[in-house]
């Protein structure tokens, strides 16, 4: 095992670790890799593991004492090692922290069926946990387990015979289920829009017009940058997302997007460019008053409100904050997000007659069952407005 120490430097203190990495057959001697640096003991220890998974030094020798929480952090250490995305890994740490409340403490040779399937109900009764958060961490647990067995920790694995619990609705519930409440109307979302041209900063009504008019997901539109943007051909590259786990607004990160899918250029209309053109200005003016202040990240969005973090792109809350005060300032009384300006665009679109086929293409996705509900939703009248012209003409022979 690796062994972990303390030093001091000019700086402050140090961490290191050293890995006995038995003997060299040249020369007899004992070989050691050491490695310096390290600002905390934590993660000279995490450095440490991961270089001995590379080495194949780890064994589990006290397979029947080992905790799930030991496991996790023994099978993430591995996971880390397969090239994941750094806010997959994240993504993953937190599904883990709600497994390790209610296993975390227990052997995982003791661990049962029952006590798995019991987990899972706790976390549907929180009521904080929606079903895809509770789905992907039971997809965590499954991967953990499976590396248990491969280990030869246990033979038989809890999860596999689990079942997610799910939402029971009641007759009535189904009943007033409106698949509207998920968009705007088209009056609507002029009166939104107004609402946010009128009473609001021009920023606000830039953001909600762009997202109403292209479709476009919050992350990739809080990542835009001026350079996406072709004035001439009238088009919007979205290429990125924005990622910021920590809501520190100068630690974000800006990352490639899921899937190829999401990569896309997006046309868009001579009002969307108008307004982004009178946006750009008022920008240049904030940077031209306010001179090395300005983080030039290039970012169509970046703060122009009175802050220490003028240039710096907006946090997805930040979007989501500026949205439920414009909807509340509108006395639009529904339950709508950000996200909602996207099914709007899907509405929209099919209202105008397009193919679900070339709105999917123009939201960045193959599959999105929200999307095909709204477009059915749409174009059903479409439909026996057909089926009746069908039998117009059929009675005529």
């Amino acid at each position: 095992m690796a062994s972990i120490q303390k030093y001091e430097t000019k700086k402050g203190i140090r961490w290191m670790y050293v890995i006995e990495n038995g003997i060299d057959p040249k020369t007899g001697k004992r070989q050691r890799i050491p490695k310096r640096g390290f600002l905390r003991e934590k993660d000279a220890k995490q450095a440490a593991a991961e270089m001995e998974y590379i080495l194949g030094k780890v064994k589990l020798d006290m397979k029947h004492k080992i905790t799930f929480k030991e496991l996790c952090d023994e099978w993430h250490s591995v996971y880390k090692l397969s090239g994941v995305k750094n806010s997959t890994l994240r993504t993953r740490k937190k599904e883990i922290k709600h497994l390790n409340k209610q296993l975390g403490h227990k052997k995982v040779k003791e661990i049962t069926d029952k006590d798995y399937q019991k987990m899972l109900v706790k976390l549907k009764e929180g009521g904080v946990l929606s079903k895809g958060n509770i789905s992907n961490i039971h997809s965590v647990a499954k991967m953990v387990f499976r590396r248990a067995r491969q280990q030869k920790i246990i033979l038989d694995d809890p999860t596999e015979f689990a079942q997610l619990p799910k939402d029971i609705k009641t007759v009535e519930e189904l009943e007033n289920q409106s698949i509207e409440d998920k968009y705007f109307e088209k009056t609507e979302l002029k009166t939104f829009l107004d609402t946010a041209n009128r009473n609001f900063d021009h920023e606000y009504f830039t953001m909600f017009f762009l997202l109403a008019w292209t479709g476009m997901r919050i992350g990739e539109l809080a990542a835009l940058k001026w350079s996406d943007v072709d004035f001439e051909n009238n088009s919007i590259s979205i290429t990125k997302t924005y990622y910021n786990d920590k809501d520190n607004t100068k630690e974000f990160e800006i990352l490639t997007p899921k899937t190829k899918g999401s990569i896309r250029v997006i046309d868009i209309e001579p009002e969307v460019i108008s307004i982004l053109k009178t946006h750009k200005a008022n920008q240049n003016a904030v940077k031209i008053a306010i001179k090395d202040e300005w983080f030039d990240g290039n970012f169509i969005f970046g703060r122009m409100k009175r802050t220490k973090y003028y240039g710096y792109p907006p946090a997805v809350k930040t979007i989501q904050n500026r949205f439920n005060t414009v909807l509340k300032k509108s006395g639009i009384q529904k339950k709508l997000t950000p996200h909602s300006l996207r099914h709007t665009h899907t509405s929209l679109l099919a209202e105008a007659g397009v193919d679900l086929h070339r709105i999917m293409a123009r939201l960045g996705h193959t599959e999105d069952k929200t999307t095909r509900l709204v477009y059915l939703h749409i174009t059903s009248d479409r439909k026996k407005e057909a089926s009746k012209m069908f039998g117009d003409l059929m009675r005529t022979v």
